[in-house]
Formats: structure tokens, sequence, C-alpha cells
């Protein structure tokens, strides 16, 4: 790998937009197909759902571990081998699940620019795209620079993003016992 590769990676992982726009991706497949975006329950199961999109070898792991009848299409036809080894941008270890502590300022710049509302509902953060992020996100998913990401997000809604927050919590535990053995704070290197 040539240092020049290196030092853009390191860049990409520190700009926001790039994250915000990965976000956006998400929370545009998660909203539905009607008029009134679906928001999703919680910033933590956003985390998780995001951790199968930044990790893809995770998300592959994780869909050849669904049950068959919920998942009749297999990680390896899902999944291109080129892309399983990646890591679109680094998580931590944390107490619920894998993190990133940048996720309240990233969705807190989307709603400044009228791309996500967030609300709450008891004590539930939902968040949702709007139909100016909803336009972006499309236009964003039309390139080819987010292509695999926007397939990806649409494969993780449509696999797990049924689960509440805690059911995905438990399944992302039982899928990677490895997380299990981090401390908290930690890199997650899988």
């Amino acid at each position: 790998m040539s240092l020049r590769l290196i030092k853009t990676a390191a860049v990409i992982e520190n700009t926001d937009e790039f994250h915000q726009a990965r976000l956006l991706l998400l929370l545009d497949a998660a909203s539905g197909r009607g008029d009134d975006p679906k928001p999703v329950d919680g910033i933590m199961k956003l985390a998780k759902m995001d951790f199968l999109l930044r990790y893809p070898n995770c998300l592959a792991r994780a869909l050849d571990a669904l049950p068959t009848e919920s998942n009749p299409k297999r990680s390896a036809v899902l999944i291109p081998e080129k892309d399983r080894d990646t890591v679109e941008a680094k998580m931590i270890r944390f107490r619920y699940g894998p993190w990133d502590n940048r996720y309240r300022r990233w969705l807190g710049i989307l709603a400044a620019k009228g791309l996500a509302s967030i609300h709450l509902k008891g004590r539930t953060v939902r968040v949702a795209v709007t139909r100016e992020g909803r336009d972006l996100a499309r236009t964003l998913a039309g390139r080819d620079e987010f292509e695999g990401l926007a397939q990806r997000s649409r494969l993780i809604v449509s696999t797990v993003g049924h689960m509440g927050a805690t059911t995905l919590k438990d399944f992302v535990y039982k899928t990677f016992p490895e997380l299990n053995g981090m401390k908290w704070g930690e890199n997650i290197e899988l």
C-alpha cells in the first residue's frame, strides 16, 4: 500500500462531509418509499447499521449469520470480494456496540443543513431524512464513488433494519464475539 493512499484514507476519515454523506445514504435507505420518510429509532440503532456499512467484511459475516428464511441471498452474491477487505471508516468499541463519538455532531450538521430531522419520541431520538436530504442522497447514490455505499445501505435496511436497537445490538455481539474482548474506546479492527 502506498503512502499516498494511506494519507488519502486519513484525510477522508477526518472529513465530516464523507461521514455525513454515508449517514444520509443510510437514512434514505431506511426512509421507505412513501412521501413521509420513516425515521430510524435511536442513534444507537443508526450506529449499529452504520457499523455494518463501514465494515463490509462484517456485513458479509452478518448476512451469513442471519437465518436462511430471512436472508435467502447470501453474502457471496451480495458483497463483492473486492469490497470485503475495505474499511470505510474506523469505529470504536463502546458499551452498547460499535460507536463513533462524532455521530451527534454529524447529525446536528445534517439537521442544520435541512437534510435530516431529529426529534424525541419518549426517550428515543428519532432521525429521518428530509425531502431535501432524500434528493441529495439519491444524487449521491447515482455517483460511482457512492454507488457501493448506497447498495450496501439498502441491503442493511432490508436485512436488519426491522430489528429494534437491542435486538440488533445482541445480533452484532453474537455475530462478532471478538467485540466482547475489546476494551471500551478501542478501535475496532475486524
